[in-house]
Parts: C-alpha cells; sequence; structure tokens
C-alpha cells in the first residue's frame, strides 16, 4: 500500500481586515517536511499516519503542509500554488489511500469551499477506487462537495482541540479497512439548524461528547462528528451539522445522524448560556480569591481571524483604577522591537491596541516599564506546540501587558509566566482567546468567564451580516424548523 499525507488549513473569517497571502502562510508552517519539524495542531495527523503507515510496512509520500493563522479570506495564487502542488503530487504518486488534515473554513478569492474543491479535483485524480480521507477542525461548513468526494471525514470532537492525534489514528484505521476490503463506508448528514458555542470540557457539550463516542464501533457505526460551525464566514454552508459514518448502510447513517441532530436540538438553551459583557465581568472578580480570575477577550480571538490588538478590556480596566491585572497577548511586532532595543528596565511611553481596524478600539497611551523580554517563544495547545514570536512583558503601575510579534490567540499560562509574570499574584489574568485557553487556564483559576467583548469575532450570532445562507437558524430564529 501506498499512503499521501499532506495538510492545508486555515480558518477564514470573511468579515476580518487581515488578507492570508504568503507572508500568513510562511509565518505559520510551509513545509515538505512536516514530519520531521515540531507539530502544531493541524499537522499532528500527519505525524500519526506516518507512524501507523510504516508500522505495516507501507510507503508514505509526504506532501506539502501549510498552515496560516485565522484571518481573511486566503489570496487567489497563494491558495491554488499550494492545492496545486498537492495534487501534482497526488498525480504523481497515485497512492491507494490519500490522507490530508484542512481546517474545514476555508475560504480564498473564487473560492467559497477550498476542502471541497481540494476533494473533487484529487477525487478526479484519484478514480472511484483509492481511498480518500479528510481530517478536519469542527469549526466547518461540512459543505456536499466534501461528502460527495471524500470517502471518510472525520472532526476532532473536542473543543479546547486536544484531540487531534486521536482522531487522525481513527481515520487512519478506517482508511486502512477501506483500502483493503473490510468496511465500505457510507455517509450521511443532518442540518441542526443551529450556531451555538459547544465547550466540549464542560456540561452539556461533554455528555454529548462521550455519547457519540460510545456509539462509535457499535452495530456497524464505524464514526460520528459533530459540525459546530464557523459563523464568522459568509459563506452558504455555515451553520451546525451532524455527521454519521456507517459500514455500507445509507439507511443506518441517516438515522444515527438524525438521533444525534435531535438530542442537540433538545440542548439549544442549556448549550446557550448568556455572557456577562465587560463591565460585569470585572464587577465579579473579586479581590480576596488566592487564584485569579480568567476573563476570556472572545470577539478579539486571533484564532477565529480577529487581530488581536483591540483596547476595550485595557480601557476599562485602567477607568477602574484596577491593580494586578495581566492582559495579553496584544499583536504589535513594532512595538516588541522598540521595547526590545530600549532593554530591559527602560521607561517608554507606548501606544497600545487599537491600531489594525476600527474594530480593534481605540489605541491607548501608556507610560510603561520593560519588565521581561524573551525571543522565539511558544506555547502549548495539548501536546501541540505555538510560536508567540519575541514577546515583551510591560507594566504600566500595576497593569502587566504581553505584547507579542506573531499573531495567536492565547492556549497557555505559559505565555505570561514564561516571560516572568507571577500570576499567583494577579487578581485577573484577561486573555484573547474564545475557548483554546480553557484546558490549561482552568487549573490556575478561580473561575472562568467567557466575555461578551466587542470586535471582528463578536459571538452575537444573531447579528451577523450573512448574505449568502439563508437566515433560518437558531437563535436567531426560536425554531428554524417550523419557520418558513
Amino acid at each position: 500500500m501506498k499512503v499521501l499525507i499532506a495538510c492545508l488549513a486555515t480558518e477564514s473569517n470573511t468579515f476580518a481586515p487581515l488578507p492570508a497571502g504568503w507572508s500568513a502562510w510562511k509565518a505559520g508552517q510551509y513545509t515538505r517536511t512536516a514530519t520531521q519539524e515540531p507539530a502544531h495542531l493541524f499537522s499532528e495527523p500527519l505525524y500519526e499516519w506516518r507512524r501507523l503507515a510504516e508500522a505495516r510496512g507501507w510507503e508514505v509520500v509526504e506532501s506539502r503542509s501549510a498552515f496560516a493563522e485565522p484571518a481573511g479570506i486566503t489570496t487567489r495564487h497563494v491558495y491554488e500554488t499550494m492545492r496545486d502542488e498537492i495534487l501534482a503530487d497526488l498525480e504523481a504518486a497515485l497512492p491507494d489511500i490519500f490522507l490530508i488534515s484542512m481546517h474545514g473554513a476555508m475560504v480564498a478569492d473564487g473560492y467559497d469551499d477550498c476542502e471541497g474543491d481540494m476533494m473533487a479535483r484529487a477525487r478526479g485524480i484519484l478514480g472511484p477506487e483509492r481511498v480518500i480521507g479528510l481530517e478536519l477542525d469542527p469549526h466547518n461548513h461540512m459543505t456536499a462537495a466534501m461528502l460527495e468526494n471524500a470517502d471518510l471525514i472525520v472532526n476532532y470532537k473536542e473543543y479546547p482541540h486536544i484531540d487531534a492525534p486521536d482522531r487522525a489514528r481513527e481515520l487512519f484505521v478506517m482508511a486502512a479497512d477501506t483500502a483493503e476490503g473490510k468496511i465500505r463506508p457510507v455517509m450521511r448528514t443532518y442540518d441542526c439548524r443551529m450556531m451555538v458555542m459547544m465547550r466540549t470540557l464542560q456540561e452539556p457539550a461533554k455528555s454529548f461528547v462521550q455519547e457519540m463516542k460510545d456509539r462509535e464501533g457499535k452495530d456497524g457505526v464505524l464514526s460520528l462528528s459533530l459540525t459546530h460551525s464557523f459563523p464568522f464566514s459568509d459563506v452558504a454552508d455555515v451553520g451546525m451539522k451532524m455527521l454519521a459514518i456507517t459500514n455500507g448502510d445509507p439507511d443506518l447513517a441517516e438515522v444515527e445522524a438524525n438521533a444525534f441532530g435531535d438530542r442537540l436540538w433538545n440542548l439549544r438553551h442549556e448549550l446557550l448560556q448568556p455572557l456577562p459583557d465587560i463591565s460585569a465581568a470585572l464587577d465579579a472578580v473579586d479581590a480576596t480569591t488566592e487564584r485569579p480570575y480568567v476573563l476570556a477577550d472572545m470577539a478579539d480571538n486571533a484564532g477565529a481571524g480577529a487581530p488581536s490588538d483591540s483596547s476595550f478590556f485595557l480601557r476599562a480596566v485602567l477607568d477602574r483604577g484596577m491593580k494586578d491585572i495581566a492582559l495579553g497577548m496584544y499583536w504589535d511586532p513594532v512595538l516588541v522591537n522598540l521595547c526590545r532595543d530600549a532593554g530591559l528596565g527602560a521607561r517608554l511611553r507606548v501606544r497600545v491596541g487599537g491600531k489594525v481596524s476600527r474594530e480593534s478600539g481605540d489605541p491607548v497611551d501608556l507610560d510603561v516599564i520593560v519588565r521581561g523580554m524573551k525571543e522565539n517563544m511558544a506555547q502549548k495547545l495539548g501536546d501541540s506546540e505555538w510560536a508567540i514570536g519575541d514577546a515583551v512583558w510591560l507594566e504600566a503601575d500595576g497593569i502587566h501587558l504581553v505584547v507579542n510579534s506573531i499573531r495567536t490567540q492565547c492556549f497557555n499560562p505559559t505565555l505570561f509566566t514564561d516571560l516572568g509574570i507571577d500570576i499567583t499574584k494577579m487578581r485577573a489574568l484577561i486573555i484573547k482567546s474564545m475557548n483554546h485557553f480553557y484546558a490549561a487556564f482552568e487549573p490556575v483559576a478561580e473561575k472562568v468567564i467567557h466575555v461578551a467583548t466587542p470586535g471582528v469575532a463578536n459571538m452575537d450570532v444573531t447579528r451577523l451580516p450573512l448574505t449568502k445562507r439563508n437566515l433560518n437558524y437558531f437563535p436567531r430564529v426560536d425554531d428554524p424548523f417550523s419557520a418558513a
């Protein structure tokens, strides 16, 4: 058997002011030797696929692996160049199995469905007999083109995404069994007509995910995946969908997808938890606790394509005269370089935040001391490593800021502690992330509060300016199944 492995992944916020060109992709990953380099979320599956294939004595062909931090749409030339590299490798190798790690919500100029486009072109090269397996982030769009051209699609089950290697192993086994004629996978989906956040380490989503895992491998059910949706893409297929894969039984696949879709529908009001605004979140911070509160600035999450430089939380903290508050990460490579040139202990007048777009708010001018700096920092999400770039710790009279050079969201408290900030002495840690931070921050937090903040990734999905799909979805419509 011959297996070709590849990665082409980003998440496209079509409302974001940051196009993804070559500089964005090459700042993430752009390589043909991903399995010889430090793993990130989307290259982790390639490690598993190579290991499992080589353990069987199979030939492995490693193609392009490319990843860009979520941003706006990818430019046409960049997407077509990377896509065509992988397709050329497919045509040259003609593998028995093609396994690719993608996001599922990638949009390029001229392509609303990059994953579906890739699947259709790959199928055209490989024909109907060879096996195509696709691993996706659950914040995908799950389009007809993906389903019609892939044999197998598996989403990560967890959010935060700590299970990509587990899902990669599952996908490999099913793809191998398909290639060897042991199973005949059939996929069916159910449109849940919803857009809500699923935090899978918390109830009720935690039990829902466990029910999916418990059902897999029984009575012909091979795999179950939930598409959470990525609401910040103006595309026709945005929304939550339930996917079931069975062994040669399309009726069973439809029954299972519908059954789990109905279960999710019945949880909709529990999942739709109200979020406090900045003022209410800061009111909740208790100065007497031994551990810091962790407040998530959700709408300025770089992992959803936001700039990671909004100033709304910082301004509110300053207006209240609060002390012992740490905030991060503010993306500003120019400011990082200025502080590095000034050196440790330097006292500077700096401008923080509010620089990329109007959704970032107004810039804040502060007198700061450079308390710490570090080059080539990284943080962990599960076992994967994410570059932060060069970072500095700035203190402004009891307010502690982490400013960094590579735009990325907050995953781990080490983004503070590696610079020397003692988080046990902070009243609150205010971090730019939606939920990926939760696994690492929750153990050190007195309380975690997800906050409805202004910004590019505003979580009020009832007001999204969507133009390409119908607006008949919960919570925008109370009962989209009954509405016209």
